[in-house]
């Protein structure tokens, strides 16, 4: 028999924005499949909050950059609930923050190969099940953008933001791409959000410091991004696709 309640991926949800799209996804009727690179006992904690609240998620670890592991992820979706409907692309990584001058190839490979070609090869299995010619029934993919991507990120992450340009540009042509097989592609651009990302490029405070220049003047958080990349995936958001919704404070 097949699974009867509508399936979605979420990379990188073992926490931040990805963990706060898992909780509501349940919430809203989705069986989650909880992906995650390292972080395994946070990714397990996201998958008790889902079952204590009544829903149902599995937690499964993939590097996105690697395209075998991608592969083997979608294939445990596959033999865990035989369908899927939705797909997150929100697994991204920085590095630390650092003038372009100062960068060197292998880092910037490194951000691209998670923020970029693994984002496309994600997006590539799931069309692979949507696509009604291929047997599927439709379906919606939101990948999780930047406000970086329109900014730029100057002296700190313009390789970030570059990878996130290129994420936007996707997304457009994916949409359009596959509207005819009933998959709707949309992004959603956060901007200043308390998570832990911040962290990994050296400035944990890095919100803090730079909130009060947003016109609503305080930073985000991960479950108002939640929301916008849930609305995408809702009815009302049926006449959506290559589109983009900016959750960056009016910055």
């Amino acid at each position: 028999m097949p699974h009867t309640q509508p399936v979605m991926i979420i990379t990188g949800a073992s926490r931040g924005i990805g963990a706060a799209c898992a909780l509501l996804a349940a919430r809203r009727g989705y069986a989650v499949c909880v992906n995650y690179r390292e972080r395994e006992v946070p990714a397990l904690a996201v998958v008790d909050a889902i079952r204590a609240q009544g829903g149902t998620a599995i937690a499964v670890q993939a590097d996105v950059a690697d395209e075998a592991q991608v592969v083997a992820l979608f294939e445990r979706v596959d033999q865990e609930w035989g369908r899927l409907d939705g797909l997150i692309n929100n697994a991204g990584i920085l590095d630390r923050q650092m003038r372009v001058e100062d960068m060197d190839a292998a880092r910037v490979t490194r951000i691209l190969a998670t923020n970029v070609t693994g984002a496309l090869i994600c997006a590539r299995e799931a069309v692979r099940r949507m696509a009604p010619r291929r047997g599927g029934q439709g379906g919606a993919i939101v990948n999780v953008s930047s406000a970086a991507a329109r900014l730029g990120a100057a002296g700190e992450y313009v390789d970030y933001a570059a990878s996130k340009g290129a994420l936007d540009t996707l997304t457009i042509g994916l949409a359009r791409e596959v509207a005819a097989d009933n998959i709707r592609v949309n992004g959603v651009r956060p901007g200043l959000i308390y998570t832990e990302m911040h962290a990994d490029g050296g400035e944990p405070g890095r919100v803090d410091r730079l909130k009060d220049s947003t016109p609503l003047q305080r930073g985000g958080t991960p479950e108002e991004v939640a929301g916008a990349v849930m609305w995408f995936f809702s009815d009302e958001a049926g006449y959506s696709t290559g589109s983009f919704i900016e959750v960056s404070g009016g910055r």
